[in-house]
């Protein structure tokens, strides 16, 4: 049965442009089990916002599997150590300021991701890499000895069908190498209950998938409880 990850880190997005101390991302991750998600997920940047260390502590604490997703830097290589995640995704810097959504550029880092991945495991702490659907990432990953990818799919849900049906191909290419190589399988970016199915079909050896703003945005209008109940059944 395929696992769900929930990316908690939205609600600290509402959280900073609202200025409101009323959203309690420990109580939701909390909710987010209780309705069948198998792992919450905080995402952190350099800046440390708009998620931030005492964050991080608040959900480990609540959360019975929690992943963090990071740029795999120096810095907040301390926030995970000290934070004691099950999994850390390593990925690339967002865009912009504060943005986390993007994949992670093995082949165009100027520093080598080696001692991140050593210290990590050292301590115990597996890891995972969010690359982009490209062949040669995968090998990258696994030469890096990274037991674990997470597909980025954030670049090929919204395209238009057209355009689509190429480059979901070029997902499955890279998810089959992924399987052969004998590396655990996720998808995440983008993903919404309208198009998860579509990327599911091609791509059945998919092992978990990670969704954030589109559960957390359905939860507005009928509740989280309902909403993840919801996408955990579409995932199975």
């Amino acid at each position: 049965m395929r696992r769900v990850t929930l990316a908690l880190h939205g609600l600290a997005g509402l959280r900073e442009v609202t200025g409101s101390n009323d959203i309690d991302l420990a109580a939701a991750a909390t909710l987010a089990e209780l309705a069948g998600v198998d792992t919450v997920r905080l995402a952190v940047c350099e800046d440390l916002k708009p998620i931030c260390e005492e964050d991080v502590a608040e959900v480990r604490h609540a959360a019975r599997r929690f992943e963090l997703r990071m740029p795999p830097s120096n810095t907040l290589l301390r926030v995970a150590l000290e934070g004691r995640p099950d999994r850390v995704v390593l990925a690339g810097e967002g865009l912009k300021p504060g943005a986390v959504a993007a994949p992670l550029d093995l082949q165009g880092r100027a520093a080598p991701i080696e001692p991140v991945v050593r210290a990590l495991a050292d301590a115990g702490i597996p890891t995972c890499a969010a690359i982009g659907p490209e062949l040669d990432a995968v090998k990258r990953v696994h030469a890096e000895n990274i037991p674990a990818v997470e597909f980025y799919t954030g670049g090929i849900v919204d395209l238009p069908l057209s355009e689509r049906g190429p480059e979901l191909e070029r997902l499955s290419d890279a998810v089959r190498l992924a399987a052969k190589l004998q590396l655990e399988i996720g998808i995440g970016g983008g993903l919404s209950y309208r198009n998860l199915h579509e990327v599911l079909v091609i791509c059945p050896a998919v092992e978990w998938v990670a969704v954030g703003r589109a559960a957390l945005s359905r939860s507005l209008l009928v509740g989280l409880d309902r909403a993840l109940r919801d996408l955990c059944k579409r995932v199975e």
